[in-house]
């Protein structure tokens, strides 16, 4: 099977979910994880969960129910163990269909609300990781950003930017 080759970031389609979901390619996590919000198990022994919060754009508030799931003890970068749900979905990335168990878990603090690791990548796509996409707006490219409108002007730039977090 000849392997596509993408980049370092991808949009994602989830089936039935969402479309065009930003998701960083992590040839260094083993398994994919989801932002997933409001995760509990009903006394039906089904998996409920929101796709995403209210701070995403994809964010609809549908709770979805599956009694298709599974569970794993992930060590995080710190190195601390936790456990995660891990419900199947149905997802499309640069036009492969596939199933996929992801990591149920809170990303609010990520960039990308999707990672895709490397059992999702295996036998299907080559990683080039000078290809990006521009799916998210880098911190240099902020931050270039913010230096052109602190020369236009500093005054204005302080009350609009540098106050602000102080409230």
């Amino acid at each position: 099977m000849k392997k596509l080759i993408i980049g370092r970031e991808a949009k994602v389609d989830i089936e039935g979910y969402a479309k065009g979901v930003p998701a960083k390619i992590d040839t260094g996590a083993d398994g994919s994880a989801i932002w997933a919000s409001n995760i509990h198990v009903n006394k039906d022994n089904e998996l409920c969960f929101c796709l995403f919060d209210k701070k995403s754009d994809f964010y609809t508030g549908e709770e979805i129910r599956t009694k298709d799931f599974s569970v794993a003890e992930v060590k995080s970068a710190s190195g601390h163990l936790k456990l995660k749900f891990c419900p199947r979905f149905s997802i499309t990335i640069a036009g492969v269909t596939m199933k996929v168990r992801f990591g149920l878990c809170d990303r609010s603090t990520h960039k990308y609300p999707i990672l895709i690791g490397r059992r999702t990548l295996s036998e299907k796509f080559l990683v080039d990781v000078s290809k990006d996409e521009g799916l998210i707006v880098s911190r240099h490219e902020r931050t270039r950003n913010l230096r052109k409108k602190l020369k236009e002007n500093p005054y204005k730039f302080y009350k609009e930017y540098y106050l602000k977090e102080d409230e």
